[in-house]
């Protein structure tokens, strides 16, 4: 008996080992696994979850469109020239800038006539002194050609209303001093004389101009040199440069100074033109077309020929809207400034409805390089 049971205990002994390594084995398997996956993915909770980086999507604040009025020819659009947005979204919020909204009339003056009219651009005094007298009762006041350069380059300050009269053609002193002294001495207006630089004006004449000139109320700008120039891309490079460097040297030889503007001569203006111009360092220039007030980085143009007015050279393919500026004539001006002014005050209300919607864009997209924008 005791054989037997001694016989027993070896294989008893092996089989309870067998089963506890395999408890064993069993038992740690999941440890062990659970183990790999603690040590790969660690547990995140409490503060170590809140540090954890989340993807997100930016959505840049939208900009509302280009203002536009119905009270311009349906031809006539406005096209803008500034293409850095945030430096535009500075200047036109700017406290000491101008206010969003300033309009400015530009007007070409032809011969003023005391009598009958016989010049094709001319205007009788009566109705040139009907068109100040309204400009002035309807709040706008005139600013100088180097005013409107600041303006239209960087939203420098000018009144919310604003005119630029330009006289066309070469006068002696005594015609400045009849139909404008008078609108200096009381309201403090200047005018700009588009002069041709005509290698057969007379030294008196010059004289007189350059007294104006020095006493600061005649602002003289470039107009060509021949009166009959009408300048195209089919115009010869050498009429082209007669135009625009006869008029830089008459300049220099005459005034001293360098013209800012150059009048393009009977309306004549083209892509070679305005690129010569451009080079030889203008800085702005005025058609004879008739499109509507501009106001900053705002100036109607058009890529159509108008079936009203055929003679109106459309300016978008030209694509420099600072040197395709449009202008009133004298026998449209004073009809068209109640639409100016119009036109101006829907501007504004424009601008005040969307300010909030620039502000934003400027403050997410514009601040971190220009700085935050301006306040009172």
């Amino acid at each position: 008996m005791n054989k037997q049971t001694d016989s027993i205990k070896p294989i008893l002994y092996r089989f309870t080992l067998i089963v506890l390594i395999v408890f064993v084995l069993v038992s740690c398997e999941p440890f062990s696994s659970h183990s790999a996956i603690q040590t790969e993915l660690p547990l995140l909770t409490g503060a170590a979850l809140a540090e954890m980086p989340e993807a997100t999507t930016v959505t840049l604040p939208a900009l509302p469109a280009t203002f536009q009025t119905t009270l311009l020819n349906p031809l006539d659009t406005p096209q803008t020239y500034l293409h850095e947005t945030c430096r535009f979204l500075r200047n036109k919020w700017k406290p000491a800038n101008a206010e969003p909204g300033t309009v400015v009339m530009i007007i070409m003056f032809g011969k003023i006539q005391a009598g009958p009219v016989t010049n094709p651009n001319g205007i009788n005094v009566w109705d040139f002194k009907k068109t100040m007298q309204e400009l002035k009762f309807q709040g706008f006041e005139a600013i100088s050609m180097r005013d409107f350069l600041f303006f239209i380059e960087r939203n420098a300050e000018i009144p919310p209303r604003s005119v630029l009269i330009i006289q066309d053609g070469n006068f002696e002193e005594e015609y400045f001093y009849r139909y404008y002294r008078e609108f200096w001495e009381n309201w403090g207006w200047p005018v700009v004389n588009g002069w041709q630089s005509n290698i057969e004006t007379s030294e008196t004449l010059s004289r007189e101009n350059i007294n104006m000139e020095n006493e600061g109320w005649v602002d003289h700008q470039a107009y060509g040199v021949m009166p009959d120039t009408k300048l195209s891309d089919e115009s010869a490079k050498t009429v082209i440069a007669r135009e625009l460097q006869g008029s830089l040297a008459g300049f220099a030889d005459i005034y001293g100074k360098t013209p800012t503007a150059f009048i393009w001569p009977n309306g004549g203006i083209g892509l070679r033109p305005v690129t010569a111009a451009r080079l030889l360092g203008y800085q702005l220039g005025f058609t004879a077309n008739s499109r509507g007030p501009v106001m900053y980085n705002w100036i109607p143009l058009s890529d159509k020929i108008d079936s009203e007015h055929p003679e109106y050279i459309p300016e978008v393919k030209i694509n420099d809207p600072l040197m395709t500026l449009p202008r009133y004539s004298s026998g449209q001006a004073y009809d068209a400034i109640d639409q100016v002014r119009a036109i101006g005050d829907e501007a504004s209300a424009y601008a005040q409805a969307n300010k909030a919607m620039e502000h934003e864009y400027y403050e997410v997209v514009c601040s971190e390089t220009y700085g935050p924008m301006p306040t009172p």
